[in-house]
């Protein structure tokens, strides 16, 4: 099944059923009074967080969903059937946008979550409703009111505690596999990871957490090169990003280029992300002499400025994976219980988040108009309005690995 987080659909509530114009007409009541039963409301549209799903590609293929139109009303004062409400499913950690507004409907973040995007139309009145004193054959009905229309643009964003950055062959998917069961795949060639890889970290019996590993940054990321700009927004929910940084690089970009690389990258990208909590990983030190690791270690930290937590490990031989995962475990667990403690820090981390998303959607929509023109100025051809620069697929699953 291929990956896809972002997609544009359409939704359209049921109309709502018209009244009835009618009279009642029995064998011994030649002449009764008005009879004309309501119609039913139009069916509204809603969107269900459910946790089996891990992409959005079916939305790729259907773009326009509605909702059933409201039964119309009917004699002998019967009103119509309801339009029945049609319920889509969408993975946990959709955000709902509407495109013509800019509005973010909703944040679908737990699982059974259901929001509605679309209201369904007012049901029409039958004549029986116009009946008055002085009017006593009304032959007024009203018809049913149109649902509602809208544009809207579904972002998925992978739901994950800690986040892995780095260039590619830093060793992010390497760590993956050596805090958790999950496998993502391994190589010796850049970009062997092309969308996120989620992993559960155990770290005792009733103590977990979630790490994402998303395809590696190069420099000029965010001006479209390689993959990882696309899959930057996936790192907005985390509450803690581990800075990974290859110690033994392969070609001869020095790690303290490479590690000032990927700050400069993110920070472009969106500044509020950059300024989260970001602890320093030095990965691969079983391939540099001993007597040269400290040496080497401390340029990395003098080139970036660094003050935060810095970790030294060996992820291939989970050399220091062990301290590294049960600190981060016991500071998500301090977040977590400072969050119960007190909700407003709560909604300040909400606010966090929600800024981020803005930068993250300004930035890639730029990015995306950009390469529009560049193509368009490039081919001179018409290219669709829904052509995106980052619409490759990949026949891969996101997958959480206990």
């Amino acid at each position: 099944m291929k990956f896809v987080d972002e997609a544009t659909i359409t939704v359209e509530a049921g109309k709502g059923g018209n009244g009835c114009l009618s009279f009642r007409r029995e064998k011994y009541v030649p002449k009764g009074g008005p009879d004309g039963g309501d119609g039913g409301d139009g069916g509204s549209i809603f969107l269900e967080a459910v946790a089996g799903l891990n992409t959005l590609v079916d939305f790729r293929f259907t773009r326009v969903h509605k909702a059933q139109t409201g039964q119309s009303g009917m004699g002998r004062n019967c009103s119509g059937n309801k339009g029945e409400d049609l319920i889509l499913k969408v993975p946990v950690g959709t955000t709902v946008i509407d495109i013509d507004t800019n509005e973010v409907l909703a944040d679908l973040t737990v699982e059974g979550q259901c929001e509605k995007v679309a209201q369904g139309g007012f049901h029409g009145l039958g004549n029986t409703r116009y009946k008055s004193s002085v009017n006593r054959a009304p032959r007024q009905t009203s018809n049913g009111s149109a649902g509602e229309f809208r544009n809207l643009k579904l972002e998925l964003k992978v739901l994950a505690d800690v986040g892995l950055l780095g260039l590619p062959n830093a060793g992010k998917s390497t760590f993956v596999r050596a805090v958790s069961a999950a496998t993502p795949k391994v190589a010796d060639y850049p970009f062997t990871t092309l969308v996120p890889s989620l992993g559960v970290v155990r770290t005792e019996r009733n103590r977990s957490f979630v790490v994402a590993d998303i395809p590696g940054i190069i420099e000029g990321a965010a001006e479209g090169a390689g993959l990882g700009i696309r899959f930057l927004k996936h790192l907005a929910r985390n509450r803690v990003l581990l800075h990974i940084v290859d110690m033994a690089p392969w070609d001869e970009q020095t790690p303290e280029q490479s590690a000032k690389v990927v700050v400069e990258e993110l920070t472009k990208f969106s500044p509020t992300l950059a300024a989260q909590p970001r602890w320093l990983v030095l990965n691969k030190l079983d391939m540099v002499p001993a007597d040269e690791q400290d040496e080497r270690c401390q340029s990395v930290i003098d080139a970036l400025g660094w003050e935060g937590p810095v970790y030294r490990i060996s992820a291939i031989d989970k050399g220091g994976v062990k301290p590294l995962t049960m600190d981060l475990q016991n500071f998500l667990d301090e977040r977590a219980a400072a969050f119960a403690a007190d909700p407003e820090l709560q909604q300040e981390e909400n606010e966090i988040r929600a800024l981020v998303d803005a930068e993250a959607r300004l930035h890639i929509e730029r990015l995306r108009q950009s390469m529009r023109k560049k193509r368009d100025s490039d081919q001179d051809i018409d290219i669709d309005e829904d052509d995106d620069f980052d619409d490759d697929d990949y026949d891969v699953d996101v997958e959480y690995v206990r």
